[in-house]
């Protein structure tokens, strides 16, 4: 975990792994042939230490990625404003990976994977829904390379 200024807020990659876990979104950075950023923010979920994502089947961020698979990912997970401090109590992980389009079994596994994360109330209705947009869905992986969190605290 190195290239961070702040030292001294440093995390653990366990710790960075356990806070993408309990992130409601992240935000995923692509760029395009003439390196122009792209970032945009989405649901996903981890399985494997890898980062899944889903989107429609054509789009800005698929068309980056067709051009350079390597994209940045990043969450903020808890805060709170510290006023009389001039500072905020936060939490962030930022991953560097690369993008790869998954199928059949790995890319039910990622659609399951969402599902539980975000309406496990609702599995048996969720995988009749997953039945009917698996055409009109395409998903994603992302291959960590680079983890780096951190936090401030207090």
């Amino acid at each position: 975990m190195n290239g961070l200024r702040r030292k001294d807020r440093a995390i653990t990659k366990d710790e960075a792994i356990a806070i993408l876990n309990k992130a409601e979104y992240g935000v995923l950075s692509t760029s395009n042939e003439n390196s122009k950023p792209y970032g945009v923010p989405l649901n996903f979920c981890i399985i494997n230490n890898s980062i899944y994502f889903h989107c429609a089947v054509e789009g800005e961020k698929i068309d980056n990625l067709k051009q350079n698979k390597s994209v940045s990912f990043c969450i903020v997970g808890g805060t709170e404003l510290l006023p009389e401090k001039f500072g905020t109590k936060y939490e962030s992980v930022i991953v560097s990976g690369e993008a790869e389009e998954v199928f059949k079994q790995d890319k039910q596994n990622a659609m399951e994977g969402l599902l539980h994360k975000y309406s496990p109330e609702f599995i048996d209705q969720g995988i009749k829904y997953i039945q009917g947009k698996k055409e009109k869905t395409r998903v994603f992986k992302i291959i960590i390379n680079k983890i780096t969190g951190k936090a401030r605290t207090q």
